[in-house]
């Protein structure tokens, strides 16, 4: 039996202190944290300094595997250079081994040939940037309808083609998975999955959206079980990170307790 390696991505518990935040991880024998820019009112758009987050990783023995994320990746402008740079900076400064990229998402940028052309000018832009850094991109495709980039299968070619794997990977998010309904997974090209589960029978893929997403369990749609089953046979062995979004999992009171039923769920199926 293979185990799980689980990571935490604050979005898990995004009201906690980034101490606390850490603390949580390290209580559930977790040692892989993915920070975020987009908490408001919490490291790093509080203003934290990268420094603090670093000391405070080493504190509780943690290692920070991602920021995430730049936002609007594949629409490369100077504001968005910017921007890039100032997150792999954060990188750096505070340890975080990667920073995970994500594509527009607004409907934009989808046709045929304008989707691929302008992923390839964003990560011929991204990857000296990355290099100088040693930080690693961590390009995450979205699996709704009006995304410029669902396919993990395109941002694998060019990847590829531009000889770029050692410093880009592909971020698996099992939710987005299912709503690409793409087949192809490249355990050879992941470099971080994030688990989300769906148990509302009542909404349909297609209207499957973020506010959607909970700890896995029984009642899961996206068989986030047979995805991690499989990444895992394929040869996959990095860590498979918490990222749920559901307004009712971030009210939980106990949310060690709801993580950890959620890990030993999936550990009994894998």
């Amino acid at each position: 039996m293979t185990s799980i390696r689980f990571a935490l991505n604050h979005m898990a518990a995004p009201s906690l202190a980034i101490d606390d935040f850490f603390a949580l991880a390290r209580s559930l024998g977790i040692d892989a944290v993915e920070i975020r820019n987009d908490l408001s009112g919490n490291a790093i758009l509080d203003g934290t300094q990268p420094e603090t987050i670093r000391q405070a990783a080493a504190r509780h023995g943690a290692t920070i595997i991602s920021i995430n994320a730049l936002q609007r990746f594949n629409e490369w402008n100077a504001t968005r250079a910017a921007e890039a740079q100032e997150l792999i900076d954060y990188a750096s400064a505070s340890g975080a081994k990667a920073l995970v990229v994500v594509p527009k998402n607004d409907g934009t940028g989808c046709a045929d040939g304008e989707r691929q052309a302008n992923l390839r000018r964003s990560l011929i832009a991204l990857k000296p940037m990355l290099e100088e850094a040693g930080i690693i991109g961590l390009v995450e495709p979205l699996g709704f309808e009006i995304c410029s980039l669902r396919s993990k299968t395109e941002a694998a070619e060019v990847i590829k083609e531009l000889g770029a794997q050692s410093t880009f990977r592909l971020v698996h998010d099992t939710f987005h998975h299912h709503l690409a309904g793409e087949a192809a997974t490249f355990p050879e090209l992941a470099g971080l999955v994030h688990i989300s589960g769906v148990s509302d029978p009542s909404v349909s893929v297609a209207d499957m959206r973020d506010s959607h997403r909970v700890l896995v369990d029984a009642d899961d749609l996206l068989d986030n079980a047979g995805q991690i089953r499989a990444l895992l046979q394929a040869g996959y062995n990095g860590p498979f990170s918490f990222e749920p979004f559901a307004a009712e999992v971030h009210a939980v009171k106990d949310p060690a307790g709801a993580l950890r039923a959620s890990m030993d769920y999936l550990s009994a199926r894998v």
